[in-house]
Formats: structure tokens, sequence, C-alpha cells
């Protein structure tokens, strides 16, 4: 779909040129082309969707559709630099408008009050890329398996507390291109008797680069959180997998459960619900609690605006690189843990 948007709209305005001179010289006009070619829905306006959201536009993608149902909060303003102070009791997209556009006047960036749950599968064929934040396990695998049907991008994340995460499936084919310094033959010149074969090798040369065609594979969303883990390929890379993979399963099953996040106004309802949750999601993949310490409830709740900054940046950065087809992308999680300030990539394929 890209490419063929690409080939359609292949002229790039004087103003385009100057608003985007940076990014085109970062990652080349063709990739800036794709991009603004590309049509991408947002779901979820919280902190991380903020953050996508602003990275996106500046970006300079096509149009952006902002989806969500809920209404502004005083919690919701935290972290959420898009919403005026004043506009508790609105719709959190419809209060992000003004703002997002303000950004860039060049992209088309919309609102949708709807519930993602009631949009028909037909609403998601629309764009080039679907980016889920703060949705339910079983919404983000039914989009996730309609998208890939139909060769849609699909990315998920969500922050909770000091914790995030991003996941993106691209499909089982995504063709990008990637710069590496050009190497250099050596000279023609015969070498004399105390040349040895180092005088041979090519060299390279940092100030010369040249672009490179590569293809990655990527799981979907299901096949990534149904790991097998008695299954001897999952048990050798246990040791490897980081906690927030799991830690991730567990505030899922809360949200399924209870229709919500975490809450600190029910801190100790909560985390004692989290810990039996803990309990038996790990007991239910055949893996000890131990997994996750029993202090893991303590930094979990609410969202972090540093932490969403993070995991939006990152993010948004994904999505770019997937919509431009330039550098090679995340496989396929991305987790970020702002107790120790890192983050760490993961690939989970098929058992």
């Amino acid at each position: 779909m890209i490419d063929m948007i690409e080939k359609e709209d292949s002229i790039i305005s004087e103003e385009e040129a100057a608003q985007y001179d940076r990014q085109i010289r970062l990652w080349g006009l063709d990739a800036q082309k794709r991009l603004r070619g590309s049509r991408v829905l947002l779901v979820g306006l919280r902190g991380l969707g903020a953050e996508v959201a602003k990275n996106l536009i500046l970006a300079g993608v096509k149009g952006l559709t902002l989806l969500d149902h809920e209404q502004v909060t005083e919690e919701s303003c935290r972290a959420q630099f898009l919403i005026p102070v004043s506009a508790q009791g609105q719709n959190r997209a419809q209060a992000s408008l003004e703002r997002a556009q303000y950004l860039n006047p060049m992209v088309a960036v919309k609102a949708d009050t709807d519930r993602v749950e009631e949009k028909p599968d037909e609403f998601f064929l629309q764009f080039d890329a679907v980016c889920l934040t703060g949705c339910s396990r079983d919404l983000m695998i039914r989009v996730d398996q309609l998208c890939s049907q139909n060769n849609i991008k699909v990315f998920c994340g969500d922050v909770f507390g000091y914790h995030g995460y991003m996941f993106s499936d691209l499909g089982l084919e995504h063709n990008y291109v990637e710069e590496k310094p050009k190497a250099v033959k050596p000279k023609t010149e015969e070498s004399n008797e105390h040349d040895g074969p180092e005088a041979k090798k090519p060299k390279v040369d940092p100030s010369e680069t040249t672009m490179i065609k590569k293809t990655a594979s990527f799981c979907c969303l299901k096949d990534a959180l149904e790991v097998d883990w008695t299954s001897e390929k999952a048990k050798s890379s246990l040791k490897r997998t980081p906690v927030d993979y799991f830690l991730l399963h567990v505030l899922l099953k809360f949200r399924t459960d209870k229709g919500r996040d975490p809450n600190p106004e029910s801190f100790a309802e909560d985390s004692t619900l989290l810990r039996q949750i803990r309990d038996d999601v790990l007991e239910a993949m055949t893996l000890s609690s131990e997994l996750l310490p029993h202090d893991f409830v303590s930094y979990c709740f609410s969202e972090m605006a540093p932490v969403c900054a993070v995991v939006g940046g990152v993010l948004g950065q994904e999505v770019v690189k997937a919509l431009s087809q330039r550098d090679a992308p995340h496989r396929n999680f991305f987790f970020f843990d702002g107790m120790k300030g890192s983050g760490v990539v993961d690939y989970f394929g098929p058992n």
C-alpha cells in the first residue's frame, strides 16, 4: 500500500521540503515520501498516546486519527501534555486535537470519540499502521490478526508506573533498507614482499555509505503471548527473557478482570489482587512465582510522564521506521524498566 501511494503522489512541495529538511537529510527523500503517504490510527490518548501522537505528527505522516472514547480526568492531565487543564469532562481525543494539529499543520489530524471495541473490521483497513495503547489483550489480538491478514502494520504499547513496553508486528515479510559504510577495495598496485595478507583486504570508508536491502519476519501477538514454557526452546530462553514480559501478562489479566488498570486510590486492594494474579498466571505457565518479586506491585501504578516519554519515543520511532521502510526494526518486544533506567529488546518467534 505504501509503495503504491508513493508512486501516485511522488512530488514533494517546496513547503514540505523546508518543513522536513532535517528529516530528509537524515533518512532520505524516498523515506519521507513514504511517510507523507501513510495514514495511522492511534488508539488511546493517555500520556503514552500523547507522546506517540507528537512523534508521528512531527515526522510528517499523511494523516493521524486519534481514537478514544474516555473523558478527561485529573489523573489523565498529569502525563498528557496535549490536553488543556481546563478540559476536564471532555472527550480525550477531542480535547487533544487542537494542540496536536498545531504541531504540524501539514498533517491531517482527526478525533474519533467512538469505542474501539465497537469498530467494525472494515474501519481498521483504511490505515497503513494501527497503534493500540490502553487496550485489552483480546482486542489487541483481534486487531493484530485482522491487520496481519491485510498487510497493515500493528503496534501495541502501555505504561504502568515505572514500567513500559511496546510490541510490533510488521508481518512475515517486512522489507527495509539499511545504510552501511561502504567497503573500499585496496589499490591495484602490486604489493611488495613485505606486505602481508592485510594489505589486500577491503577497507571501510565511513565517509561513503551504501544502502542494503533487507527483510525481517515478525510473529503475531497471539504467538508472542502464548509461549509454551514447557518446550525446550522456551526453557533455554527463560534466563534471557526480561521479567517485564511476565509482568505484562499479569497487568493485562488485571485489565481483563477489572476492566481498568491498577489504581493508586485502591492500592491495598489492587496490590493483593495483583499478587494473586501473578501466582495464577505464572502457575499456568508452569513457572515459579518468584520470577516477579513480592514488591513488584510498588512500581506499576499509574502513568509516569518520564516513562511515557521514553516508551513513546521508541514506539513512535518504530512506527516511523516501519512506514518509511528505513533502518532495522525492533523484533518484537521492547521493555523499559524505569527503576533500572534501561530498555530491553526481545524477539519472540513461533514455538
